[in-house]
């Protein structure tokens, strides 16, 4: 019996022969706010896209900024109080606050006689289409409606805000501008993960009673580095469990209840989490995150007549083990283009190019009741951040 998919196949994914490099419609401009890891790695695959132009990257450092412009090709960059910034860029019209520095660090431009940050430069470029926002989940709220209020269209880093207020708050203004919005939850995208969706729903395992996916590994701990500290929404939580959590939300869909435990630092953050997910089905999901423990990885899909398990990569499955009854296991192998990401990338362009405000496979709605869920883990862990207040 073929069930329903929870997460869709991208529509360009199920052309014959597609490229995810070739251009599928008129080239757009990207402005990239951040200049770290993730920033690295995304900018470099969105380089290798043929109707991607590299416009513009902002950062609090002018070091920082001027470096990755060149390294990438970007044709400026943009700092804190760099040339322009004191023109004041912020649109005031939702503002709950005044100028000065934010309770994050960046200087808001609350007059025309204070500097500007380097994000606030970026988004009044007129050369820019679209925002990629790689900064610190604490920080996604006022970058992300800066550049909605600017009038760009934005793919955020994961998660998309800190918590599901902010998430709302974002969504809705997307929405009212009729702008192109989305989590940049890469993993749902790549084909490997694509592929375990589509034999879940196919049926060939039965019915999905139960899902099991682990992601962890040792991090020293430091309250000032980004994946730990709470200004930056920092903890197993934000960063990690979306991928544990993509596989049952890929398979079994939204659920009906959760039941959360961990264990804390003494700054409040989550060292690592254990989730357990029920649905109306009866079903189950046990998803494990930890900044402490180096796991093995894997994910299960146990459904009535076999399983589908993936190990050594959850995010970006290289290999698929399917079996059903006693038959000899099936393998199935993956060759992901470059580290994953460009997938994503052209879901965001092809998107853009067809006048969509939202990705069918990565669905605001979708962000939104994963934050409200991770809203509902944090009250039962907890875990406050400043962003709550």
């Amino acid at each position: 019996m073929t069930g329903t998919r929870p997460i869709s196949r991208p529509e360009w994914l199920t052309a014959p022969e597609h490229n995810t490099f070739a251009a599928t419609g008129r080239t757009l401009r990207w402005g990239v706010v951040a200049t770290g890891n993730i920033a690295n790695t995304v900018t470099a695959e969105l380089a290798l896209l043929e109707d991607a132009e590299l416009v513009a990257v902002s950062s609090r450092s002018q070091a920082k900024a001027s470096e990755f412009a060149a390294r990438f090709g970007f044709a400026r960059h943009y700092y804190d109080g760099g040339p322009g910034s004191g023109v004041d860029v912020t649109d005031h019209s939702n503002s709950t606050g005044g100028g000065g520095v934010s309770n994050h660090g960046f200087a808001t431009g609350g007059g025309t006689d204070q500097p500007v940050a380097g994000y606030q430069q970026l988004v009044r470029d007129p050369d820019l289409d679209v925002v990629y926002v790689a900064t610190p989940h604490g920080q996604h709220f006022e970058v992300v409606r800066a550049a909605l209020q600017a009038g760009k269209h934005v793919l955020c880093e994961k998660a998309l805000t800190v918590n599901a207020a902010e998430a709302a708050e974002l969504i809705r203004l997307a929405r009212e501008r009729k702008l192109f919005l989305m989590e940049a939850v890469w993993a749902r995208f790549v084909p490997g993960m694509q592929r375990a969706f589509e034999i879940a729903a196919s049926g060939e395992i039965g019915k999905v009673q139960w899902v099991r996916a682990d992601l962890g590994f040792p991090a020293p701990v430091d309250p000032t580095a980004r994946i730990w500290a709470p200004v930056d929404g920092g903890g197993a939580l934000l960063d990690l469990s979306v991928y544990p959590l993509l596989w049952a939300w890929g398979t079994l869909g939204a659920p009906q209840s959760v039941h959360a435990s961990g264990a804390l630092t003494d700054f409040g953050v989550d060292r690592q989490n254990a989730i357990t997910l029920s649905y109306a089905s009866g079903a189950q999901a046990q998803l494990m995150s930890s900044l402490t423990a180096l796991g093995p990885r894997s994910a299960v899909v146990a459904g009535s007549k076999g399983y589908i398990e993936a190990a050594g990569s959850i995010n970006n499955p290289l290999s698929l083990t399917v079996q059903t009854g006693v038959e000899e296991p099936r393998v199935e192998t993956f060759e992901p283009l470059a580290r994953g990401y460009t997938y994503q990338l052209r879901e965001v362009t092809r998107c853009i190019q067809q006048g969509l405000t939202e990705s069918p496979t990565m669905p605001l709605d979708d962000s939104l009741a994963t934050m409200e869920l991770f809203d509902e883990v944090r009250r039962q862990l907890g875990v406050v951040y400043p962003n709550d207040a």
